[in-house]
């Protein structure tokens, strides 16, 4: 038996559901980091990422509706990496004035994560679907993405606070 062609659809639903477990485990990784935060400032930006996220798993579960799917996810290693290593921070840091600058390191490599998965998957539903409904929750999932990444800049002052 011929084994079934795989086209771009099928690789959206893979990266979909990659995304997807990316997602709900940041979820729980981020009260985790916002505990260990040292500046206030640092864990209220924190505690709001926890609620965007939030909302980035129930638009991709719109999504997951969309394409006549079950939400769920596939292990990401990519991600389970960079949450390993925010892990590391706070344990080789703890108490320490660098920690949250090596936090915000952490956060940064998520967000640019999660950059690119979005990216790709907006332009592969305007591309092989005609599906505006999947290309629209897709473009407001990136850009509050895109909208977080100038708050890291503003961070910048707190994690050159945090290595002086």
């Amino acid at each position: 038996m011929a084994e079934k062609t795989k086209t771009l659809r099928d690789l959206f639903h893979e990266t979909l559901k990659d995304i997807y477990f990316a997602e709900k485990k940041i979820l729980a990784a981020l009260p985790k980091m916002a505990k260990a935060a040292q500046s206030e400032e640092l864990k209220a930006a924190f505690e709001k990422h926890e609620s965007e996220t939030e909302d980035h798993v129930a638009r991709l579960e719109k999504v997951f509706t969309e394409i006549d799917e079950t939400p769920r996810g596939k292990t990401c290693d990519a991600i389970l990496g960079i949450i390993e290593e925010g892990q590391e921070v706070m344990k080789e840091f703890k108490g320490k004035p660098a920690l949250d600058a090596g936090l915000l390191a952490a956060a940064q490599a998520v967000e640019h994560y999660e950059i690119a998965r979005y990216g790709t998957l907006k332009t592969w539903a305007s591309r092989s679907f005609n599906a505006i409904l999947i290309h629209n929750d897709l473009l407001v999932v990136q850009h509050s993405i895109f909208r977080d990444v100038p708050r890291h800049d503003q961070n910048k002052p707190i994690s050159t606070q945090m290595t002086a």
